[in-house]
């Protein structure tokens, strides 16, 4: 068996198409959504990831600001800009980049973003309309993997669900969207007793635990999805030679970078078992801004006129 890759990239080109398609129809009538990105600091990976937000914004016509502040920034100073921001009628989504500097109180500031332009889907107040299945913003990465699922035709009713690893941005609340999908869902952490075993019984797995390529043959029941939330270095030519094998395209990243990136899940291993993979990158990646730029659209039409369900 060889698993069909699940292209996360043509998926969140239909996706941005569709919402581009949106964003039109109502800038006819005088509405344009509006997303303000935070960068506190220097960090190079977050300088790229609000770079490409701000880019994806400016190539679907939805209105963006990028914010930049210093190292130094001090939680009551964001807390301000938030504030500002939260009062901004023309700005619908507020994402404030992860992680910010240590001095910096995360959950206090994330807290303060409105619920209404929380677009991550972090806010306990979403948290919770996720819980009771009211309508809300949802967390980018699970609900991006729903759509992947969805439109692949993989079935989610009635299906066995296993979600390795409980964290409030992808494991709890993927755990949610597959359950009010009529999934029977496990999940699963560092304390599971017999993790191969339990993961052998899904339908589909959701592996996003941080820890380069645990998910192996022994995980997966044969003809499996399994989803990879992953992003890993692999800095040794032994684990090179075990996660990828003779994988000509991560062999030259190796001999360029020094590293080549694998997720959570053993991609040579899982590609023999596994009915579906997605593979690192080009998987689960690009459908998280996808769906940074669906949760604007969507922020704009329950604030500002529209209904979104």
């Amino acid at each position: 068996m060889t698993a069909k890759i699940l292209d996360g990239t043509i998926v969140a080109k239909a996706i941005k198409d569709e919402v581009e398609s949106e964003v039109a129809e109502y800038a006819r009538r005088g509405l344009r959504p509006g997303l303000a990105v935070v960068l506190v600091g220097n960090d190079p990976a977050s300088q790229i990831y609000t770079t490409g937000k701000a880019k994806t914004c400016e190539q679907l016509g939805i209105y963006s600001e990028k914010i930049d502040l210093p190292e130094t920034t001090s939680t009551e100073t964001l807390l301000k800009l938030v504030a500002d921001l939260n009062s901004r009628d023309e700005i619908d989504g507020i994402l404030v980049q992860l992680p910010l500097p240590s001095q910096i109180d995360t959950a206090v500031v994330l807290n303060a973003v409105h619920p209404a332009k929380d677009v991550d889907g972090f806010h306990p107040v979403n948290i919770g309309k996720l819980v009771t299945g009211e309508p809300a913003p949802r967390p980018c990465t699970p609900a991006g993997i729903i759509e992947l699922l969805e439109r692949n035709d993989i079935q989610i009713n009635g299906a066995r669900a296993v979600v390795i690893g409980r964290s409030r941005i992808v494991g709890l609340p993927m755990a949610l969207l597959l359950l009010q999908r009529n999934a029977t869902v496990t999940i699963c952490h560092s304390r599971t007793r017999n993790l191969p075993a339990v993961a052998r019984e899904a339908d589909i797995i959701v592996a996003a635990i941080g820890r380069a390529g645990t998910v192996d043959r022994n995980y997966i029941k044969p003809g499996a999805a399994v989803i990879d939330v992953g992003t890993n270095r692999v800095t040794t030519r032994e684990e090179l030679e075990r996660f990828v094998g003779d994988n000509p395209k991560k062999h030259a990243a190796f001999e360029k970078n020094g590293y080549t990136t694998i997720g959570d899940v053993n991609p040579r291993e899982a590609a023999e078992v596994a009915g579906y993979l997605t593979p690192v990158p080009g998987g689960v990646g690009p459908l998280t801004i996808a769906m940074l730029m669906k949760n604007t659209l969507a922020a704009m039409k329950m604030r500002r006129g529209g209904s979104e369900d």
